[in-house]
């Protein structure tokens, strides 16, 4: 072979240094880079943030159902303390007096009769006839 052959990327005069290539001139751009390099960070930010915000779903979902499991506790609390309550001796002795009528021995009962003669006519709401709307609003505005 000969020594004096040229290298064939030396065969450009203008540039003896660098390849005349487009593909490595376009790989080797300042611009090109920044392009790949925003373009990948593009593609990596749009799964984190639906990521995110799906986490934040969950997060949020987690704290609904802490609440609820909270209440749901308090709830069991109050009704093992009834429970207790109404298993309770004093709970049966209550319920036979209200209920059965019943009265422990010695104990005397003293029974308190209504009024009878209250008229249950002029009490509110106890009235049978029915009024107009438009007596009523009359009634409400200049009575």
């Amino acid at each position: 072979m000969a020594k004096n052959k040229p290298h064939p990327r030396l065969l450009n005069p203008l540039s003896p240094d660098r390849p005349s290539n487009f593909f490595y001139r376009l790989v080797s751009s300042q611009r090109f880079l920044a392009i790949i390099g925003l373009v990948f960070l593009v593609l990596i930010m749009f799964p984190l943030a639906r990521i995110y915000s799906q986490r934040l779903l969950v997060e949020n979902e987690i704290s609904e159902l802490q609440k609820q499991i909270d209440d749901y506790e308090k709830k069991n609390q109050d009704l093992s303390g009834l429970l207790t309550y109404l298993n309770s001796e004093q709970a049966a002795e209550e319920a036979a007096r209200l209920n059965l009528n019943l009265k422990k021995p010695g104990e005397g009962v003293i029974v308190i009769e209504g009024d009878k003669n209250v008229i249950t006519d002029s009490m509110p709401g106890n009235s049978t006839e029915t009024i107009n709307n438009r007596t009523k609003w009359w009634n409400y505005f200049f009575n």
